[in-house]
């Protein structure tokens, strides 16, 4: 897939496209670019996925701290997993967030991008204060010369309603089992091992402290998981904690622990990046180290049956 900013100068070529911020890129996501590949094909045109450098909320509220399911090189990496032919990353700045939609249909989908059909996902909405609908983006595009098309509604028998919000909420249940579902693939995080409490290393079960290195993306909620640790470049079962370590009685800052099963390398300052599997159980607060050491092994043995 080739990666376009849209300021690169680059002259894209007439194009069939669809437009939005595509967090997680998941399975709705991945429905609608298979849509887009199908009307481009039948066109003999190129299927664009225009997407944007950051979230448009960010812009438009300094105090918002969005909590994503993806980084955008992620996100890039996921869109060229659906087979399209490119994606351009739309700089989003407060001026572009001031575009109606017909200018935007205008200015930037038309003479900067070239597009001849444009696929509008199922009631997504674009513009400055999001105040038109298909209607009128049918009618703009009339204008300019823009065929445009409403994507099919996708849904699931047990799933109605998917989106990216929805994932988000599943992650912070603990449900990873559900979020890697919708989103096709093992929800993910990459950390920096800093310094840590060294309990671990006394007890048995040695752990590295991960500090993620995305501020904005979105960490599950406190329990213990199942997951893979991928670092120097293998691939290991591990167990992981997100909690504020109760049995040891510490402050309530929030920490981030993985053993990883039968390693030993030094990964001091490293980054390694999580696979989130399941989630095994709650935090528990035990009344003794021993308590704590015992279910620690039947963690590590119900991690070790798993097969992943």
């Amino acid at each position: 897939m080739q990666v376009i900013e849209a300021n690169s100068g680059i002259k894209i070529e007439p194009c069939v496209a669809t437009v939005g911020f595509f967090d997680g890129v998941h399975i709705g996501h991945r429905f609608l670019m298979e849509e887009l590949k199908k009307i481009a094909s039948t066109q003999h045109l190129k299927s664009v996925v225009v997407t944007f450098d950051q979230h448009p909320r960010k812009v438009l509220n300094a105090d918002f701290q969005p909590k994503l399911l993806t980084t955008l090189d992620e996100r890039l990496f996921q869109i060229g997993s659906t087979g399209v032919d490119a994606c351009v990353v739309l700089n989003f700045t407060r001026e572009m967030s001031l575009l109606s939609a017909r200018d935007f249909l205008k200015e930037v989908l038309h003479d900067q991008l070239n597009v001849q059909t444009l696929l509008v996902g199922h009631d997504h909405r674009f513009g400055h204060n999001r105040e038109d609908g298909l209607s009128e983006y049918i009618r703009y595009g009339e204008e300019f010369g823009i065929k445009v098309i409403e994507a099919q509604r996708f849904a699931t028998e047990d799933m109605p309603h998917i989106s990216s919000s929805v994932i988000r909420r599943a992650l912070l249940d603990g449900d990873v089992e559900t979020a890697n579902r919708l989103l096709m693939y093992e929800y993910s995080f990459e950390g920096k091992v800093v310094n840590g409490f060294k309990v671990g290393h006394k007890i048995g079960f040695p752990t590295a402290n991960l500090i993620p290195l995305s501020e904005e993306k979105l960490i599950p909620g406190v329990g213990v998981y199942a997951v893979r640790a991928r670092c120097n470049e293998k691939r290991f079962k591990a167990m992981m904690d997100i909690g504020y370590r109760p049995t040891f009685g510490d402050d309530n800052k929030l920490t981030i622990e993985v053993h990883i099963i039968d390693f030993n390398e030094d990964i001091y300052k490293k980054n390694i990046r999580i696979d989130f599997i399941r989630r095994l159980r709650n935090e528990i607060k035990f009344d003794t180290v021993e308590e704590l050491i015992e279910q620690l092994y039947r963690d590590r043995e119900e991690v070790l049956a798993m097969n992943f």
